[in-house]
């Protein structure tokens, strides 16, 4: 398995990007609540460094979470020693029976792997056999828009002992986000650079909403977690088995 979100970027992200899951917890506990579900099983794919997975937790939950990198792992290992994490694709991965499944951060647009492409529909059907009656499956997605036509959004970010760059371009045709990220991470006296390249398929909101419900679900899509608004072109769906 390729190393996606290796030990650099790893701590990058968790360290440096966290918000995005922090500031996203309140208003993904209150829905849980608002459902019912105040307890049991939640199944998180993608869970990264387990920032959400800690929440949860501490909410009185149990959790298991699902992530492509080890790395990621290890730091959510580490955050949350009550939770169960496992090193697989959350489009392969096997889905036990539970009480919510969540995915935050726009994992399910990432083509990590060869199936991550085309098999959101399946990875539906999955999530909604595994559920119980009234269970739920909530996750958000990035959209087209993510950069303007005919050109490409670098942006630079520094923390206390790193420095990450990223190139973002957007095939419109396709539907592809392409993020060339470059890491400069302080190892001693000097800085380790490494690079990664990272695909998105972008989603149209009324196509995963209709996808949602070939799978069976009552699905609602918003914009917001709570207080929380999702940046621009970004979704989240709520769905209800």
């Amino acid at each position: 398995m390729k190393k996606w979100y290796g030990d650099d970027l790893a701590y990058i992200h968790d360290v440096g990007f966290g918000d995005y899951a922090v500031k996203s917890a309140p208003g993904l506990l209150e829905i849980l609540k608002r459902a019912g579900i105040e307890g049991g099983l939640v199944v998180d794919l993608g869970c990264g460094s387990g920032l959400w997975a800690e929440q949860l937790v501490r909410a009185h939950y149990q959790v298991l979470g699902i992530d492509i990198s080890e790395p990621m792992i290890r730091i959510a290992r580490k955050r949350a020693p009550a939770a169960e994490f496992r090193v697989e694709s959350l489009f392969n991965a096997r889905i036990p029976a539970c009480d919510a499944v969540t995915s935050i951060g726009e994992c399910l647009n990432y083509m990590f792997d060869s199936s991550g492409a085309q098999a959101p529909e399946r990875l539906f059907r999955r999530v909604h056999q595994s559920l119980r009656p009234g269970g739920l499956f909530v996750f958000d997605i990035a959209e087209p828009g993510q950069v303007q036509a005919r050109s490409s959004a670098k942006g630079f970010t520094e923390g206390e002992d790193w420095i990450v760059l990223v190139e973002k371009n957007e095939d419109r045709q396709r539907s592809l986000l392409t993020r060339r990220i470059v890491t400069f991470r302080k190892a001693g006296r000097h800085y380790r650079r490494l690079d990664e390249v990272h695909r998105q398929r972008l989603f149209k909101v009324e196509d995963m909403a209709a996808a949602l419900r070939r799978a069976g679900f009552r699905v609602r899509a918003v914009r917001r977690y709570g207080s929380f608004v999702l940046p621009k072109h970004h979704a989240a769906f709520i769905a209800v088995k």
